[in-house]
C-alpha cells in the first residue's frame, strides 16, 4: 500500500468532514471516498461487501435528505406551499450568493419572507423559518457523527494493516 494511497484517503476523509458544514462540498460521499479508496488500495481488503454497501447506501440518504429534509420540515410545522418554495429559492441563492452558509440561512429567510408574501403572521412565518433551520443544523451534526464513523472504520482498517 503506497503512501500517496493513503495521503489522498486521508485529504479525503478530511475533506469530508469540512463537507459536513460547508455544502459546497459532498461531505458524507467524500467521506466513503476514503473507505473505498482503502479497500483496493489494501492487499487484503478490510470491509466486506455488505458493510460497503450499507455504508454506501446511508451515505446517498444522507446526501438525499440534506435537500429534502428541511424543505419537509417547515411542511410539517405548518410553512404554506409558498413557505416551501421561498425555502427552496433562499436555499439556492443562498449557495450560490452566500458560501458556505448562505444555504442555511436561506432557508431560513426565504421561508420566512414566502410566507410573509402571501400574508400570514409574523410568527407562523418565523415558526416554519425556525423549523426548517433547526432540521438544516440537525443535519450538519448528523452528517459529522456519520463522517466520525466512517474515520472510525478506516482508521481501524488501517491500524489493523499494519501488524
Amino acid at each position: 500500500m503506497t503512501p500517496l494511497i493513503i495521503t489522498i484517503s486521508i485529504f479525503c476523509l478530511i475533506g469530508g468532514f469540512f463537507g459536513s458544514i460547508l455544502p459546497a462540498l459532498p461531505g458524507p460521499p467524500l467521506s466513503y471516498a476514503a473507505l473505498v479508496i482503502l479497500q483496493f488500495a489494501m492487499p487484503t481488503p478490510p470491509f466486506s461487501l455488505t458493510l460497503l454497501v450499507i455504508l454506501g447506501v446511508i451515505t446517498v440518504l444522507l446526501l438525499s435528505l440534506d435537500y429534502i429534509l428541511p424543505l419537509i420540515g417547515a411542511r410539517v410545522y405548518g410553512a404554506t406551499k409558498y413557505g416551501i418554495i421561498g425555502a427552496l429559492i433562499g436555499m439556492f441563492i443562498g449557495l450560490i450568493c452566500f458560501p458556505p452558509f448562505g444555504m442555511i440561512f436561506g432557508i431560513l429567510f426565504g421561508a420566512i419572507c414566502g410566507e410573509l408574501l402571501i400574508g400570514r403572521h409574523y410568527w407562523e412565518a418565523l415558526r416554519s423559518g425556525l423549523a426548517s433551520f433547526v432540521v438544516s443544523i440537525s443535519l450538519i451534526f448528523i452528517k459529522f457523527l456519520y463522517c466520525l464513523v466512517l474515520t472510525y472504520f478506516f482508521v481501524k482498517a488501517l491500524l489493523e494493516n499494519m501488524q
